[in-house]
């Protein structure tokens, strides 16, 4: 079976993305999730580009998620007469407000009501930092500030406030009308900037309640102190976090980043929500074919830390090597996961406290499927939500989330560990589990004779009810018996009545099938790649030339050589006694 990678990747479109045909080269490099950054392009920009995303999605028939990031409650200088001037360390310099051109004096602000919100000393950032100056005194709505760490300033730079606990609404008029555009546009997430409280989410979901859009979730992007203190009422309320560590890293101290990341990663995903680590992953691949030595270990640092995804921003939207950069994050993910023992971290996981029903069949789930080295977990699901909950166990196994429905599907994409496979509609449970375990074989995605484990809700539809485990066996198995040696292995098959049987059909690969073997033999055993055979002894000239030739074997098939027949191409598992139906 193919390896796959179990950290989902977001990236963000934008002018980079428009060139040529970049953006397949995503979708078919391992991009799982497009992000529309809103802070930039009108509506009309937007759509274009969300209607060639679709257009990619079914060309390739992959199930790419898109998500909507906001701008958000920002605060940003207003327009220069210049465009841009030279603060000096240790000159004046007042925040206003109004509709005036700033200089090298005084600028206007956006956010109208900041002078409420500071006090002498307060801190006050511009440019993600790279401008810091201290509140000596308001002036009535002047905020008139010294200078500490100078530099140019240009029109629209960000403006930060650390410790400050803001009164500006969490939802502007810009804000309201990008969700209710996201909307009618069909997104399937939506990213909330700056989200300081569980209230800000809950006010994001009460405008997609009014205007049909309840199947849209919900990621809470956490980007300052008030949304760090916050965290476990904003995990609870929302879908999913982003840990956002460019303005977290202006908003608090930067040395505090690292730890915040690690604590706000396993506590999201131990509430079985997805988990998002962005900004800044791989930035000098905006410019450079390459990324730093740096970059890349922090990019595995997040996937070791069990975060659900992560996300490349100007690296894909306006760098210069999209694509690239895009590989090279799949390449560090990748080579990262080979390196973690899943399976110690489940053996190791409390979970004494998760238990509802749905957790705590996900959590057998996946200790079955570690105890029986299953290949896969087939999961189920109405909602996805199934998926989720097995996902938060970290299962070294792939988990396939099945759901007849393509939104479904898409949001899926977005789960750690998670392939999504759209079904078709089944009369009844079994027909629907039995298609499932078709249409993974059918894709590739498990082969005939793996052990799988089946999990689903009954009655189907009905999300919340996740209550049923099944140990199945992919593929058609037409022989049980008991393995004496050796791995799985497909192949033609040879019925072997007699030396001269072989002699007449055998070609080298084939599998070998009898009732025992003896000396005549010999010469052909050495040329098969398996042997099945008849006889019960574990001691008979077939077992004891098998395991001497170190030869994959089954006895003890009742009946398989009438049962099979030359020509035919079978999978033998010797480690589960199974022989079945395979496709050559």
């Amino acid at each position: 079976m193919t390896t796959f990678r179990k950290t989902k990747i977001i990236c963000t479109l934008g002018p980079a993305t428009d060139q040529g045909d970049t953006l397949k080269q995503l979708a078919l490099n391992g991009m799982n999730v497009a992000r529309f950054n809103f802070s930039h392009g009108s509506h009309e920009e937007q759509a274009e580009r969300f209607q060639k995303l679709v257009a990619v999605r079914e060309e390739t028939g992959l199930p790419i998620a898109t998500l909507l990031d906001t701008k958000g409650p920002e605060i940003r200088v207003k327009d220069f007469k210049e465009g841009a001037i030279e603060l000096k360390e240790g000159q004046k310099f007042t925040l206003s407000i109004g509709d005036f051109l700033g200089d090298e004096n005084r600028v206007a602000i956006s956010f109208e009501d900041l002078y409420q919100d500071v006090e002498p000393g307060s801190r006050i950032l511009i440019d993600d930092g790279l401008i810091e100056m201290h509140v000596d005194e308001i002036s009535g709505t002047d905020i008139i500030c010294t200078v500490d760490n100078g530099g140019p300033v240009s029109n629209h730079k960000g403006v930060n406030v650390p410790n400050a606990a803001l009164s500006m609404p969490f939802i502007s008029e810009k804000d309201r009308s990008d969700i209710e555009f996201g909307i009618r546009q069909g997104f399937d997430f939506i990213a909330a900037s700056f989200t300081r409280t569980a209230d800000d989410i809950l006010e994001i979901r009460k405008i997609l309640e009014d205007n049909g859009g309840t199947e849209i979730q919900v990621i809470a992007k956490i980007e300052n102190k008030q949304g760090v203190d916050n965290i476990d009422d904003i995990i609870r309320v929302s879908d999913g976090v982003m840990v956002a560590r460019g303005d977290m890293g202006v908003e608090i101290p930067f040395e505090d980043v690292p730890a915040i990341q690690k604590k706000i990663i396993k506590k999201t995903y131990t509430a079985g929500k997805q988990v998002i680590t962005a900004t800044q992953m791989l930035d000098s691949m905006i410019k450079n074919p390459r990324p730093t030595r740096a970059e890349t270990a922090d990019v595995a640092n997040a996937v070791y830390d069990g975060t659900s995804v992560i996300m490349l921003s100007g690296e894909t939207a306006a760098g210069l090597y999209p694509v690239e950069a895009l590989k090279t994050m799949v390449r560090v993910a990748t080579r990262t996961e080979q390196d973690i023992d899943y399976a110690k971290r489940l053996k190791n996981r409390d979970h004494t406290e998760e238990n509802d029903i749905t957790n705590a069949i996900a959590h057998a789930t996946c200790t079955t499927a570690l105890d029986l080295n299953a290949s896969a977990i087939i999961s189920v699901s109405s909602s996805g939500r199934t998926a989720r909950m097995v996902s938060k166990y970290r299962p070294s196994c792939p988990i396939i989330g099945c759901s007849t429905y393509d939104h479904v599907c898409r949001r899926m994409n977005m789960s750690w560990g998670v392939i999504p496979m759209q079904l078709e509609l089944q009369n009844n449970p079994d027909d629907l589990f039995e298609h499932a375990v078709d249409s993974a074989t059918a894709n590739g995605l498990i082969s005939e004779g793996d052990v799988v484990i089946v999990t689903a809700g009954v009655p189907l539809g009905v999300s919340g009810t996740t209550n049923q485990i099944k140990v199945q066996i992919a593929g058609n198995i037409m022989i049980r018996g008991k393995g004496v040696n050796g791995s799985r292995v497909s192949a033609n098959v040879c019925i072997a009545d007699s030396a001269e049987s072989l002699e007449r059909d055998f070609k080298t690969g084939d599998i070998i099938v009898a009732k025992d073997t003896d000396n005549s033999m010999l010469h052909y055993l050495r040329q098969a790649s398996g042997l099945i055979l008849e006889s019960k002894s574990s001691n008979s000239h077939g077992v004891i030339a098998g395991m001497s030739l170190d030869l994959p074997v089954i006895r003890d098939a009742s009946h398989a050589t009438e049962i099979l027949k030359t020509g035919s191409y079978i999978t033998m598992d010797p480690k589960r006694g199974t022989v079945s139906t395979a496709k050559n």
